[in-house]
C-alpha cells in the first residue's frame, strides 16, 4: 500500500477527538468497461476528444485565472473563484468546501484544476473550521447564490460566463457531509464527496443528483465502513452514482496536489464525473466505466451503476 506523503498529526488529534474510529477493508469487482468511447453529441461539450493522459494530467486545455473573495462575503468565509481563460459560450459552475478546522487551501487543487478543464469554481473557506455538516450545507448554497450572481454582477470577471442551471458541488469530510445535504435538495446535477463524514447516512436516501464518492482506504479520522460506504448504498439505485476507494489512502487522499499522491486517479474520476454531468458530455463515460480500474493499483475498491 501507498503510505501518506504529508503528516497532520494537528488535525488529526482534534478531529479524533470529535469523530469515533473504526477500520475497513472491503473488496469488490470493477464495473466491466463499454466496448467502444462514446463520440458524444451534448451541447455542452467542450475541448478535444479525452484520453487518458488528458485527464489524468496537471491541467486541462486552458490556462486559468483567479479572482479573490472576501471573507467578509454574506454567508460563508470567501474563498477564490477560478475560471478558464479564451473560452466562448457559458459554463456549468462547482463550488468546493474543505472539511472540519481547515481552510480552503486543503482543497484549493480542485479550483485550477477544474476550471483547466472549462468550468467555473469557486474553492471556499467557511465561517468557522468547527462548523458541522448542516452548516456547511448552508453555506455551500451561499457560496452557489454567490457565484451565480457573479454571472450578471458588474465588474466580474466571470459575468456571462456561467450557466447559472448546471452547478456542481464538492466537499471534503464535513464537506462531503454538506455535498451529501445539499445533492439532495434538487438544486445541483453533479456532486463528488471527498471522504465525507455525517453523523447520519438520512441525507444520502435524499440524494437526486449524480453522486461520485471519492474513498480513503485507511481512513481513521471518516471510517470508510462507518460513512462513505453506507452513504453510497443508501443512494437510490436510480440516480448515477459510484464509489472509488482509494488505496492505502488517508482521510486527505481526496485533496489532491500536497495532500497525497492520488492526482491522476482524482483527475480521472473528478474532470470525467463534472464533465458527463455537468456538460452532459458521453465522451467521458470511458474514463468512468472503463478498463482502468481494473489495472489501477491505487484503487482498492470500485463500484458504480454503469452505464452513465
Amino acid at each position: 500500500m501507498k503510505a501518506n506523503l504529508i503528516s497532520r498529526s494537528l488535525f488529526s488529534a482534534l478531529a479524533v477527538g470529535a469523530l469515533a474510529l473504526s477500520a475497513s477493508v472491503m473488496a469488490s469487482n470493477p464495473t466491466p468497461p463499454p466496448t467502444n468511447p462514446d463520440p458524444g453529441n451534448s451541447e455542452y461539450q467542450r475541448g478535444p476528444n479525452p484520453t487518458l493522459s488528458f485527464v489524468e494530467g496537471s491541467r486541462g486545455q486552458h490556462s486559468v485565472s483567479t479572482r479573490s473573495v472576501s471573507g467578509l462575503v454574506s454567508g460563508f468565509g470567501g474563498g477564490t473563484i477560478h475560471y478558464p481563460n479564451n473560452t466562448t459560450g457559458t459554463m456549468a459552475a462547482v463550488v468546493v468546501i474543505p472539511g472540519f478546522v481547515s481552510a480552503e487551501s486543503s482543497i484549493d487543487w480542485w479550483g485550477p484544476k477544474l476550471a483547466s478543464y472549462g468550468f467555473v469554481v469557486m474553492t471556499i473557506d467557511t465561517n468557522s473550521g468547527f462548523d458541522q455538516p448542516p452548516s456547511r450545507a448552508r453555506q455551500i448554497n451561499s457560496a452557489l447564490d454567490y457565484l451565480v450572481s457573479q454571472n450578471s454582477a458588474s465588474g466580474s470577471p466571470v459575468r456571462g460566463m456561467i450557466d447559472t442551471s448546471r452547478l456542481g458541488v464538492i466537499g471534503w469530510s464535513m464537506g462531503g457531509g454538506g455535498t451529501i445535504r445539499v445533492a439532495g435538495e434538487g438544486r445541483i446535477k453533479a456532486a463528488i464527496p471527498l471522504a465525507p463524514w455525517d453523523t447520519s447516512s438520512y441525507y444520502s436516501r435524499r440524494v437526486s443528483a449524480p453522486t461520485l464518492i471519492i474513498a480513503c482506504e485507511s481512513d481513521v479520522i471518516a471510517p470508510v465502513r462507518n460513512h462513505a460506504s453506507p452513504f453510497y448504498n443508501n443512494i437510490p439505485n436510480s440516480i448515477e452514482k459510484a464509489f472509488v476507494e482509494l488505496d492505502g489512502g488517508s482521510h486527505y487522499c481526496g485533496n489532491g496536489g500536497g495532500f497525497g499522491a492520488y492526482d491522476a486517479e482524482l483527475g480521472r474520476f473528478g474532470v470525467s464525473w463534472m464533465k458527463r454531468f455537468l456538460d452532459e458530455d458521453t465522451r467521458y463515460s470511458q474514463f468512468l466505466c472503463g478498463p482502468n480500474h481494473a489495472s489501477d493499483r491505487d484503487i482498492s475498491e470500485y463500484r458504480g451503476n454503469c452505464p452513465y
